[in-house]
């Protein structure tokens, strides 16, 4: 598959790492393809028009990606969290470069479910983007109420919504320490509460947690039909002029080239103990080699996020090269790449 063109770049940017095939690459493609090329693929109950989309927040919550790329072509947009209620979000600085990405503790900021339906989703169902609308809450009652509000949609809007993405990557204020996504059954629980969605629903998981298999395990048998893996990786980073955290609330999560390989493996492991459950892979994603790496470990799909703040283009740099790596290779779906890791 390595038909990198060796170029040099910027920690975090996202640059074409396939060559455009030549004419006779196409025709050595034509004479291997037994059928022509569907990039369609399935996660779950939905069929997605090719596998990549956008991450959430990282790609705003409306069509704020507009004037870089017809957001109607990808897979589909991943809107940023959204809780029941509006949310202001974690205190300035929230974000800092790294040297393969950047750590962020944006906190979630957000104009909750009711305001992004009246405001946003009408102009993402103008431009024809297919939306996953994540959600995010500190209860499991919280997570019960976004999902109860989503189930108000109706008519064109309904159907411009596919699927929900539960984020449980969250803290847990019911009484009980830590993050919903390092306990199984109280992700399992909050799963199963927002079945009222009506939707299919996608668990995104953490990576900050040794029971990763145990949690994709708990969330598919409470309802899931895929789990998204993975989010952020816990991280600091400290001014050592001022000696104190460079962001606002000390710590946050890392993204981008940096966890990349943490991602490819967070996949592997669900992959081989879940082959059945549809995984959508995401996770320091700037070029398709990074794309083919996660469908390869396992992933149906791939989401792209830290990139697009490098280049806003990014995801349809990325498709447009994943479809002339298929092209070159001559195959018929993605599905023939799909898990199949030697």
């Amino acid at each position: 598959m390595g038909r990198s063109v060796g170029a040099q770049r910027e920690p975090g940017a996202a640059v074409n790492r396939f060559r455009i095939p030549s004419s006779r690459d196409r025709a050595v493609a034509a004479s291997k393809r037994p059928v022509a090329f569907d990039p369609s693929v399935s996660v779950g109950s939905v069929r997605l028009a090719n596998p990549v989309m956008t991450a959430s927040g990282t790609a705003g919550h409306s069509v704020e990606l507009a004037p870089y790329g017809d957001l109607g072509r990808l897979g589909a947009f991943v809107a940023k969290s959204l809780a029941a209620y509006p949310w202001a979000g974690n205190p300035a600085p929230r974000v800092h470069p790294t040297t393969q990405g950047m750590i962020n503790a944006v906190g979630l900021q957000g104009p909750g479910v009711p305001a992004w339906i009246a405001t946003d989703l009408p102009a993402l169902s103008a431009v024809g983007a297919q939306v996953v609308v994540s959600i995010w809450g500190r209860s499991v009652a919280d997570y019960a109420a976004a999902a109860e509000q989503l189930a108000g949609l109706d008519g064109e809007l309904r159907d411009t919504v596919i699927a929900v993405e539960v984020n449980l990557s969250c803290p847990n204020l019911e009484g009980r320490r830590g993050i919903f996504a390092h306990d199984a059954a109280l992700s399992a629980e909050v799963v199963a509460a927002t079945a009222v969605c009506a939707k299919p629903r996608w668990a995104k998981l953490s990576p900050n947690t040794d029971r990763l298999v145990d949690v994709a395990t708990a969330v598919a048998d409470a309802g899931a039909d895929a789990v998204t893996l993975i989010n952020t990786v816990l991280g600091m980073v400290i001014d050592v002029d001022t000696r104190l955290p460079t962001l606002g609330n000390g710590g946050g999560g890392l993204s981008g080239r940096a966890i990349h390989p943490v991602a490819v493996r967070s996949v592997f492991d669900v992959h081989q103990a879940l082959p059945t459950l549809p995984i959508i892979g995401v996770g320091g994603v700037t070029c398709a080699r990074d794309a083919l790496e996660l469908m390869l470990a396992g992933a149906s799909a791939i989401q792209v996020g830290t990139a697009t703040f490098a280049d806003p283009g990014a995801p349809w740099a990325i498709l447009d090269d994943l479809f002339s790596w298929a092209v070159t290779e001559g195959i018929s779906s993605f599905d023939q790449v799909i898990g199949a890791v030697g």
